[in-house]
């Protein structure tokens, strides 16, 4: 797309317009020409749909390794050969301590996530425990991920103090029989519904870069529209040696600032948050990400890789002259 279709398209979605699968293709296909273009566009979107505030979230790997699942990209799975680390369930104590650094941080939202394709009972007790004592003792907006679960179990966890639940859709369902073999999509498709039916506030995303097409990019994208998503985080492929995936050559930091600037326009009303990978993939280009049209971002430590220094984060955003989200429970976005 050149410069007047592209601010064609802004006023259009503005307007109401829902884009197309070909015009996120084209808007994918921005030349480096017209990428600030592009750039500019999506964050007028941000601006007008979201204002000018940004929200940070963080999380606890609450339960690590030792996963039965076979996804690609994952540190965490047995079928992996990493050294990623491997315990249970952690004390509500840590999950709190770790809650208060976060907040510190800059956090608005904080997320308990855990490995494995599910919970069992015993977890299931565990987690309710931690988010009454959570909800008594913090005012973080609380979030968590922990695979494929029940109606009744979220409802059960939403009854406790969970406000948002966090399952990712991974990728395009073409291209997922690349990605998992030991759980099937339309798994991912059930808890999502099933907590949106509950009345828990939604976060799905995916991870980009694991060798799909740009057209299982954008179907990857309309997917979410579909579900109606709340927020979107977006993860760019770190390659984890290990893992099925250590080999994939990483995106270019242009080619993810396209991919935001094209998930903006699909998703204008939406929290599109920059997560995983965006310190090794997007590098010297982080700040840009705002620009691009993105209007959450994750800090700290990701479950298995480091992410950057807070305090060089928080002096990004400062620079940037960003409104940051206040922590508080009865938050639901941005």
């Amino acid at each position: 797309m050149n410069y007047q279709d592209i601010a064609n398209l802004r006023d259009n979605v503005i307007a109401g317009h829902e884009v197309t699968a070909e015009e996120g293709l084209a808007l994918l296909q921005t030349s480096n020409d017209d990428i600030f273009d592009l750039m500019a566009a999506a964050n007028r979107i941000r601006m007008h749909f979201k204002g000018d505030k940004v929200s940070l979230c963080s999380i606890i790997n609450a339960k690590s390794g030792l996963c039965s699942e076979d996804c690609a990209f994952c540190a965490q799975s047995v079928h992996a050969t990493t050294n990623s680390p491997e315990y249970s369930l952690v004390s509500k104590e840590k999950v709190l301590e770790s809650a208060e650094e976060a907040i510190k941080a800059g956090a608005h939202k904080y997320g308990v996530v855990t490995s494995g394709k599910g919970l069992n009972d015993k977890d299931i007790n565990q987690l309710e425990e931690m988010l009454d004592f959570l909800k008594s003792n913090s005012d973080v907006h609380r979030c968590a991920s922990l695979g494929i679960l029940k109606k009744e179990e979220l409802q059960s966890l939403k009854d406790h103090g969970l406000l948002e639940y966090h399952h990712n859709l991974e990728t395009a369902e073409s291209f997922y029989p690349e990605i998992c073999s030991t759980h099937k999509y339309s798994d991912n498709l059930q808890t999502i519904r099933d907590a949106k039916a509950v009345g828990l506030r939604l976060c799905c995303g995916g991870i980009l870069g694991m060798g799909e097409s740009q057209e299982q990019q954008i179907e990857f994208a309309l997917a979410m529209r579909e579900l109606d998503i709340d927020s979107i985080p977006l993860n760019f492929l770190n390659p984890i040696p290990g893992t099925k995936l250590e080999n994939m050559e990483r995106l270019k930091p242009l080619e993810i600032l396209r991919i935001i600037s094209t998930f903006r326009f699909i998703h204008p009303k939406r929290d599109i948050k920059v997560a995983g990978g965006r310190e090794v993939n997007l590098r010297q280009l982080q700040p840009m990400l705002f620009s691009a049209g993105a209007n959450s971002m994750m800090v700290g430590n990701y479950l298995t890789t480091r992410g950057r220094k807070t305090e060089e984060d928080l002096e990004m955003m400062r620079d940037l002259e960003v409104n940051f989200l206040e922590p508080n429970t009865e938050s639901c976005g941005c």
